[in-house]
């Protein structure tokens, strides 16, 4: 059966329903992911809550989904939108196709979309409510993109502990990948989550070593309750932020973001590493970044840079032990060449242990 994907901008793409006719419109901000691969932990990355996601890569779908490569319980896409799927399931691990799995949580998909012509309109135009509907002329649609606070969607409600390990890290969740955690226990830490917005004393009589401030959902300045939160614990523990969590630590000294045009999503990014003169491939999923010219008086510096855009892609502190990432170093999906910050992070860690942080 046909379906429209209708733009705010007032275009609109006929295709054909890959999965079951939702009963209702489907509205969400527009987006598109670069990745030849990776469709898996892209639908279930907590960081796409509510919107509807273009894949560039014509084919999507042919390897299936494993039960492995999850980032989270269950999709948090509000839709989706490829040239073709394959509903084989061609790989060995393989426990559900791409339609199957999108039915059973009642997502939809729309295929046989020009989503060159979409991703030209998006880049042309920005990220913008979109709809997918059975109504053929958009004018009864309302193109309404909410504005309320999405971290608390995804960020579970309760204390969690995993690991064994001799580094105990409290990891801040405000929508986290699993492939963070597994980062972490692979380095033997001992990992406790917590609630978006857990007090500073409740993470203090937790004792940890180090903090970890996750990626998550929506516009950082969403969550300026609890910033002053934030800078008690950066300026107590050694940190690491990653993607939203990034963003968080700048505002919570007092630099600036702002959102780009079109974001950066993908496994295909090019940053620059300042302080080891290296270059490599990051994966990325983000709309705001940290405003450079904000940056002064806040103590930090720029040490990641966007080789595309020249956009900020990660900060360290002069007098704290605060380094932080736009990007993802957990590499899922790929790749891998940022995973050493891990390691990085650790040793910071282990260098403060038990000393006391002075912050002039």
């Amino acid at each position: 059966m046909d379906g429209y994907l209708h733009l705010k901008n007032g275009e609109t793409f006929k295709g054909i329903w890959l999965t079951e006719c939702p009963q209702k419109d489907i509205e969400g901000e527009i987006v598109f992911y670069t990745g030849m691969t990776g469709y898996q932990e892209v639908l279930t990355d907590p960081s796409y809550k509510d919107q509807i996601i273009v894949f560039t890569y014509p084919l999507i779908g042919n390897y299936g989904i494993n039960e492995q490569d999850f980032e989270s319980k269950q999709p948090h896409v509000a839709g989706v939108i490829v040239y073709e799927s394959n509903d084989a399931t061609g790989h060995y691990e393989a426990k559900y196709s791409l339609k199957q799995y999108l039915q059973k949580w009642s997502i939809p998909m729309l295929g046989h979309i020009d989503t060159r012509a979409v991703v030209k309109k998006i880049r042309d135009f920005g990220t913008m409510p979109a709809v997918m509907s059975l109504k053929k002329e958009p004018t009864q649609l309302k193109f309404f993109l909410s504005t309320s606070q999405k971290v608390c969607k995804v960020s579970e409600p309760k204390i969690c502990s995993y690991g064994k390990g001799d580094i105990h890290i409290v990891l801040i969740d405000f929508g986290y990948k699993r492939s963070i955690l597994a980062s972490l226990l692979k380095r033997n830490c001992r990992v406790t989550t917590v609630p978006y917005d857990t007090s500073f004393e409740t993470i203090k009589e937790l004792e940890p070593n180090g903090i970890l401030l996750s990626n998550g959902p929506g516009d950082p300045k969403d969550l300026s309750a609890i910033l002053p939160t934030l800078k008690k614990i950066l300026k107590e523990y050694p940190v690491f932020g990653i993607c939203l969590g990034h963003q968080l630590a700048a505002l919570a000294l007092g630099a600036d973001t702002k959102k780009l045009p079109f974001g950066h999503r993908g496994a295909n990014h090019p940053i620059m590493d300042i302080k080891q003169k290296t270059v490599f491939m990051s994966s990325q999923n983000h709309s705001y970044v940290v405003d450079e010219k904000s940056l002064t008086g806040t103590g930090y510096k720029v040490r990641f840079y966007n080789l595309h855009d020249q956009s900020i892609e990660g900060l360290v502190h002069e007098n704290l032990p605060v380094q932080t990432v736009q990007f993802h170093p957990e590499a899922n999906p790929g790749p891998n060449d940022a995973d050493y910050l891990f390691d990085d992070f650790i040793e910071m860690v282990k260098a403060y242990n038990g000393r006391e942080i002075a912050y002039a």
